[in-house]
């Protein structure tokens, strides 16, 4: 079947691990020789990109997609699309149930997911900057490609892909032993296409925005593999489940939207130092807190590191009269906790 062929589960298990910790959102320090760390938790980087028109604005062409006329399509895109045309059409189709989600998650919000007719960019000025909103975007538009086209080759709309036909012979569950049967969703080839075709555009620049870009579309390609369920039929007599036949099938998108939206409440800021590396290593985090400042969160799950330090500071002071105020040097000795840092982040490969 050519270049997408519904394989590559290991490269989609590897990006599973990859997607494990969350959005992210940056911070670009004002200099290079220092690290500069403020406390927030999606990945964002706060400063001011060029915006260009984007693949979205597919959703707003429909049945007219023509692959030289999608404004801001780069070359890898241009050539997917040109190749797979069938495919485009249901990005288009997924591109308009993912913005609908959107603007249903942030429905009692000032920023509601609006969008903007004839605006190439879609979103308009909200994209201008890395902020919550925009890695939401990034996010929810990268599950909507995987959801639309796992969808497609289940339903039989794609001549190159169909059921994921990997699943067979017997398994169990909680429920007692069934065969693997029906049409299980080919969800590791909705991802492979997503990653090819979403992440064309980041993987042209190294700079710290598209390392974002590329972290959040991975954590909306796996989010809708979070929600893979097991359905079954029955064949029993009577109705009974002595014999069952199940399937794995994809949650509704709803699940997916709910989910990235807690992401969104919780995420990530990050620092780019001056080799170019991003991540929260090496930031001090509160053990006893559960919130953006806890070490669960702010580390990302990787754990941390407990430093027991002195310090110095002054203690038992008087007012002298007239007019002092006389302490003491009093050391103390408190323990210190920062973030490990990544062992491999593989999570920045764009190889």
């Amino acid at each position: 079947m050519g270049e997408f062929d519904g394989g590559g589960r290991a490269s989609v298990e590897l990006e599973d691990r990859r997607a494990r910790t969350g959005f992210l959102s940056h911070h670009q320090p004002t200099g290079t020789a220092h690290r500069n760390h403020l406390p927030f938790i999606l990945l964002l980087l706060m400063f001011t990109p060029s915006v260009d028109s984007s693949w979205w604005y597919i959703g707003a062409l429909g049945a007219r997609v023509i692959c030289d006329n999608i404004p801001g399509l780069v070359n890898k895109q241009r050539q997917l699309c040109q190749r797979h045309p069938d495919l485009m059409l249901s990005i288009g189709e997924g591109a308009k149930e993912w913005i609908r989600e959107c603007q249903h998650q942030f429905r009692h919000h000032r920023w509601n997911c609006s969008t903007l007719e004839r605006d190439h960019t879609v979103f308009g000025r909200v994209m201008l900057r890395s902020s919550r909103e925009a890695a939401f975007i990034y996010a929810i538009s990268s599950a909507g490609v995987v959801y639309a086209i796992t969808r497609a080759c289940s339903q039989g709309e794609l001549k190159i892909c169909s059921c994921d036909t990997h699943r067979r012979g017997r398994a169990s569950d909680q429920e007692g032993d069934f065969d693997w049967g029906g049409c299980s969703d080919n969800i590791n080839y909705g991802i492979k296409f997503a990653k090819a075709f979403v992440d064309a555009r980041e993987r042209m620049v190294k700079d710290a925005r598209a390392l974002m870009n590329l972290h959040n579309n991975r954590c909306g390609r796996m989010a809708v593999k979070r929600f893979m369920k097991t359905e079954c039929k029955c064949h029993g007599v009577s109705g009974s489940c002595a014999l069952r036949t199940c399937w794995l099938a994809m949650s509704d998108f709803r699940r997916t939207g709910d989910y990235l939206r807690k992401k969104y409440n919780t995420a990530v800021e990050v620092t780019m130092n001056q080799h170019g590396s991003l991540g929260t290593a090496g930031r001090v985090c509160n053990k006893s807190s559960r919130g953006m400042d806890g070490c669960e969160v702010m580390c990302c799950g990787r754990g941390y590191d407990t430093t027991r330090v002195k310090r110095v500071t002054k203690c038992e002071c008087k007012f002298k009269w007239c007019c002092a105020v006389e302490c003491l040097d009093c050391e103390e000795t408190v323990d210190v906790h920062t973030c490990k840092p990544h062992k491999k982040p593989d999570w920045l490969d764009l190889t």
